[in-house]
């Protein structure tokens, strides 16, 4: 059983993760299994047969990825996700401890919240940041869990093992920085906005 402390939130089960789940760079990106779901699944937006996919690889305390979360992404849903042209996919890319922990939370709430509970990590990241044992809880708390199931939730190795080797696969596909995003499983280069994005979209639904 991993035992967290304040100073060391999550730090004994980065490293226990990380061990079992060790880092694969490739030279080259192979983007022939992009599209096959993490080992621990995902929470899709929109519908399977949609003729556009977006693939956001994200980390829950990054706050580039909460600009895009806050003010790209309710644009897209309105638009694009919940009028059945376009699936969202958002894979986890942890890149410190506090995110994995945020992480780690919405994969232990019911499926159903997934997707509320990172939209409050995101929009509160400047509250529960700077001290995410403490923040962390509070969401918790407030998101179903007890205390004792948040505790439980942030021991439990085999979610922090998913979350993991989900980032480490995603390093074979050329993703080095967050938020790194796929459209249709190329990587879109242009400015994270919903314009830019919004422009992709429409020549790619527009091809026949």
């Amino acid at each position: 059983m991993i035992q967290l402390s304040r100073r060391s939130f999550l730090a004994a089960a980065s490293v226990m993760a990380l061990a079992a789940a060790s880092p694969a760079l490739a030279q080259t990106a192979d983007l022939s299994k992009l599209n096959e779901p993490p080992a621990n699944g995902e929470h899709p937006l929109g519908p399977e047969g949609a003729k556009v996919t977006i693939i956001e690889y994200a980390s829950a305390s990054c706050p580039h990825c909460a600009a895009f979360n806050n003010d790209v992404l309710p644009k897209l849903k309105t638009d694009y996700i919940d009028t059945g042209k376009v699936r969202f996919l958002l894979r986890e890319f942890p890149h410190n401890d506090a995110a994995l922990g945020g992480f780690m939370i919405a994969r232990c709430a019911p499926p159903e919240r997934y997707h509320a509970i990172l939209d409050v990590l995101f929009k509160t990241q400047e509250s529960w940041v700077p001290n995410p044992l403490e923040g962390l809880k509070a969401i918790a708390l407030q998101a179903g869990f007890t205390e004792d199931s948040f505790n439980a939730c942030l021991k439990n190795v085999d979610v922090a093992k998913g979350i993991l080797a989900e980032r480490d696969r995603a390093s074979g596909f050329g993703v080095t920085g967050i938020p790194y995003i796929f459209i249709n499983g190329v990587p879109f280069e242009g400015d994270r906005t919903y314009e830019a994005i919004k422009a992709q979209i429409d020549s790619l639904l527009a091809q026949g």
